[in-house]
């Protein structure tokens, strides 16, 4: 009886905790710049610079006062929008490449690469991503470098970054809205959600303020190169045939049911210059101007609107790697040296 007694007790206080920290965060809040996102649903609140989704902020909040980084660990980062999914799958299947040597039962056939690697501001409460870490130290996030908890900046972990032409990125995350948002729910017009995004409103903006980065240290051997590994992985990684996959037709993923997506929602088209398809000149050369006035002196690319001249520039470590084979992306940027 006095155990069953205790447990109640136990349960109660977690339950008045949690309920506490709750209505710290919506006070804490309440004193956020306040903006209209991209979804009618759901409005934007500006913290360190950038615009967060108010679920994830408090994930970003909850990282920053607990998270400690291992010198081993990995992190993928990356604005929304700019190649996330494809680099979990890519990166998850260089690491483990030698675990799962035969390609006929690895994990990406049946897991969806979000669930492959967890989101440090999403998922890293969790005990069953805890123990997932402690097997393979992978953790994606969003978070702006300058809002990254101090101690990853600090122990000595790699960082892997990518970053895409912005007038790609941008009509990639315009789809990706219009996809999760219910059906009867009023969507945002090309145009409005292109003066937001210029104005540097978008989930984790200003998208330009976000880009730099490190790399991950797992170098192919002359015989994984002579063995075929590197297409093996190039083939299983493409996003045509991760996009074909059911486990990425169906089901729905994400950290809580509330706030779960459909996995097909992650993959549209992945094609460099599709934004051709949407945006007229005068939208593409409104987009190129806040780009060059962003990028002027930094070394980083002033995206011109001609297709014909997007490639994949690759400075330095793993993906250099034939990256060629993998088209989707026009620049990984390898700049943040983290020692």
């Amino acid at each position: 009886m006095d155990s069953i007694s205790k447990n109640f007790e136990q349960k109660e206080e977690e339950e008045q905790s949690l309920q506490k920290t709750h209505q710290s965060f919506e006070e804490f809040l309440s004193t956020l710049p306040r903006q209209c996102g991209w979804t009618p649903l759901v409005d934007c609140y500006l913290y360190q610079g950038c615009w967060h989704n108010p679920f994830f902020l408090r994930g970003v909040i909850a990282a920053q006062q607990h998270f400690e980084a291992q010198p081993t660990d990995i992190f993928l980062c990356s604005a929304p929008k700019s190649g996330t999914t494809w680099l979990k799958a890519l990166a998850f299947a260089i690491v483990t490449r030698k675990k799962y040597s035969d390609l006929s039962s690895h994990p990406l056939l049946s897991t969806m690469p979000h669930q492959c690697i967890p989101s440090l501001e999403g998922d890293v409460a969790s005990k069953e991503h805890d123990d997932q870490i402690a097997e393979l130290p992978f953790l994606a996030t969003h978070i702006p470098y300058h809002s990254l908890p101090k101690s990853i900046i600090s122990c000595g972990c790699k960082i892997v970054y990518i970053f895409r032409d912005p007038k790609d990125a941008f009509v990639s995350m315009w789809h990706f809205v219009s996809r999760i948002t219910p059906k009867d729910a009023t969507y945002i017009s090309l145009e409005e959600a292109l003066e937001l995004f210029c104005e540097g409103v978008s989930l984790y903006g200003p998208y330009w303020d976000h880009i730099s980065a490190d790399f991950i240290g797992h170098p192919f051997s002359v015989e994984e190169e002579n063995e075929g590994v590197l297409q093996k992985i190039a083939d299983l990684c493409s996003f045509e045939y991760l996009s074909d996959l059911d486990v990425n037709k169906n089901g729905k993923n994400g950290p809580n049911p509330a706030v779960a997506i459909e996995n097909s929602a992650f993959f549209r088209k992945g094609k460099i210059g599709d934004w051709q398809s949407h945006l007229t000149p005068e939208m593409a050369e409104r987009l190129d101007q806040v780009t060059r006035e962003k990028f002027g002196g930094t070394g980083l690319p002033s995206y011109v609107s001609d297709a014909s001249t997007y490639g994949a520039v690759c400075l330095s470590g793993l993906l250099t790697v034939r990256l060629a084979l993998f088209s989707f992306f026009l620049v990984v940027g390898l700049i943040w040296i983290v020692e």
